[in-house]
């Protein structure tokens, strides 16, 4: 079983930074893909950043310019840099892992609050 451990959320003022970490119990090498999704309340979970096993990265239009996804493989650690965040980044932020056999994991989540 893999468990993945996101760490980073918080309260932030509208234009400020934070930086997620999505730690695995496994090497990301063994993932075909990771990601950060997020929900708001009332709204359905939606992809954020994700990144694939061969390192191309692929981002909401949303987030576009201001949220960096990278990895590093030593610490089987995913981040996620959110800077110029604004109100509508208030989520809850989910990490997720998939095996090439479509196996998924997700993380427990961590808050996101921006304040205007």
């Amino acid at each position: 079983q893999v468990q993945l451990v996101e760490s980073g959320g918080g309260l932030v003022q509208a234009g400020g930074s934070l930086r997620l970490s999505c730690t695995a119990s496994r090497n990301i090498f063994s993932f075909d893909t990771m990601g950060w999704y997020r929900q708001a309340p009332g709204k359905q979970r939606a992809l954020v950043a994700d990144i694939s096993y061969g390192g191309n990265t692929n981002y909401a239009d949303s987030v576009k310019g201001r949220f960096t996804i990278s990895r590093d493989v030593a610490k089987n650690t995913m981040y996620l840099q959110m800077n110029s965040l604004k109100p509508d980044d208030t989520a809850v932020y989910y990490c997720k892992a998939k095996l090439v056999i479509d196996i998924e994991y997700w993380g427990q989540g961590t808050p996101v609050t921006v304040s205007s």
